[in-house]
């Protein structure tokens, strides 16, 4: 019998389906039809990228009802969350159809040539290795502009998602797009470094764990293949004691909420100087107690199950250990008597330098409310922290919050009275531990290209 990928709903722990791996014919058959059609694909003008990319999201617009149910299904995603991150999905395809060729325009340079200028060209068939928490967005954010630029794509999709991977594959074929443009490769991770190892690929995307990223970089260093990693994150946020509480406490809650607490940047530190700690700790257990977990399929429920129960037990035992070390646990911090992998809103406090709440990073809907003496101080413990995906600032001096951000916080992304998040017109990336390469906006369309000089004397 082949080897199985199983997919799980986390909400009942019931299968949903098994879908067979790949043997060693259908990943080199896959690797074949991928270079071929790499070898058309670059040849087509950006208009003609551009208006597949638009079919492909009118694709999706369309069967945003299904995709959407199809990831509560197999990762617990809240119904409502799903629905717009097909959306966004469409959306960055558009920006990317709309302004790719602006991009990645010639780039004219005076020298003592005649003429010289700057060219980009893909590279060829890019590997994207994404996880199970966006199972749409990692995807897109990563296929729309290397497409754009010309490249193929193929993926490695996190083995409890199988059918939101093989559901994008379908999308993108019933858009009408090229034959081999994008394909699902189901796989085992024990099989990637093989993959990465295959003449046939390029470069290689990763978004997932700072471990995973550690073993694709030396497998793509040991092969001289471009890599752009998007890792862990355990974002900070300062709030000052001139900020706003009503906003702080809701940049909080959104926050540290989104997708059930599983994603790389949010909001996870929250460093609080000691004259508004007391108040901002009290308003925010309040709304962290009210906020409702269940069923993702309901409408009325914010927060559905984690992905998976031994990621949901994982997080727990972080909760445990950092209370026996002296965190106080606030609310939350158990696992609830119902079917599913479900775990509370959490906040723990006292939270101190060495506990797994302040060292880790904290995947699931749990918050760790440090206090700082100062300003000072709450910036030197933002920044301790070997990762450095997102921060934030709340306060209410925009000037002076902007200084901060810019100068003081060490992240790939900071906001000012706002929440984290990822945006087709930014860059995306991190710095230390959170990875290198930027996905998104212009810098992320340049990242799978040659950038090639023309110099004609």
């Amino acid at each position: 019998m082949p080897e199985q990928q199983v997919s799980v709903n986390p909400a009942t722990g019931d299968t949903i389906a098994r879908y067979d791996v790949y043997d060693e014919a259908k990943l080199e058959g896959a690797l074949k039809q991928a270079q071929k059609a790499f070898g058309a694909w670059r040849k087509l003008s950006f208009e003609t990228r551009a208006g597949v990319l638009v079919n492909i999201a009118a694709e999706l617009r369309k069967e945003k009802e299904q995709l959407a149910q199809l990831a509560t299904l197999e990762m617990g995603k809240p119904i409502a969350q799903g629905r717009e991150e097909v959306e966004k999905c469409a959306r960055t395809l558009e920006f990317y159809a709309r302004e790719g060729a602006k991009y990645l325009a010639h780039e004219l340079v005076e020298t003592d040539a005649r003429k010289s200028y700057v060219a980009f060209q893909p590279l060829g068939v890019l590997l994207a290795i994404m996880p199970w928490n966006f199972p749409y967005w990692q995807v897109f954010r990563a296929m729309a502009p290397a497409t754009m630029a010309g490249n193929v794509v193929v993926l490695k999709h996190a083995s409890n998602v199988c059918g939101c991977a093989l559901a994008i594959e379908q999308v993108i074929r019933r858009a009408g797009a090229p034959k081999g443009l994008f394909q699902t490769l189901l796989l085992p991770s024990s099989r990637v470094e093989k993959v990465i190892d295959n003449p046939a690929i390029a470069a290689v995307t990763l978004t997932g764990s700072t471990a995973a990223g550690s073993k694709v970089a030396e497998a793509a260093g040991r092969n001289l293949k471009k890599a752009v990693l998007e890792l862990g994150g355990s974002d900070a946020y300062v709030i000052l004691e001139d900020a706003d509480m009503d906003t702080a406490v809701e940049i909080a809650l959104r926050g540290r909420l989104v997708n059930s607490g599983q994603s790389c940047i949010s909001a996870k530190r929250f460093v609080v100087v000691k004259q508004v700690r007391k108040e901002f700790q009290k308003r925010y257990v309040a709304k962290m107690k009210a906020a409702t977990y269940g069923d993702p399929l309901n409408e009325g429920n914010r927060i559905g199950p984690m992905a998976r129960v031994d990621l949901r037990d994982q997080l727990h035992q972080q909760v445990l250990k950092s209370i026996a070390m002296g965190a106080k646990l606030l609310c939350g911090g158990f696992i609830p008597e119902m079917k599913g992998a479900y775990y509370p809103p959490t906040v723990l406090a006292n939270v101190k330098k060495g506990m797994p709440a302040y060292e880790e990073e904290l995947f699931g809907p749990v918050a760790a409310i440090i206090e700082a003496k100062d300003e000072d101080d709450a910036l030197r413990i933002a920044n301790d922290s070997i990762y450095g995906l997102g921060g934030g600032i709340i306060s209410g001096n925009r000037k002076h919050a902007e200084r901060l951000a810019l100068e003081e916080l060490q992240a790939g992304s900071c906001f000012v009275n706002e929440y984290a998040h990822s945006d087709p017109r930014l860059p995306f990336g991190g710095i230390k531990q959170s990875g290198y390469g930027r996905e998104l906006g212009v810098y992320g369309i340049r990242e799978f290209v040659n950038v090639k000089t023309v110099f004609i004397k």
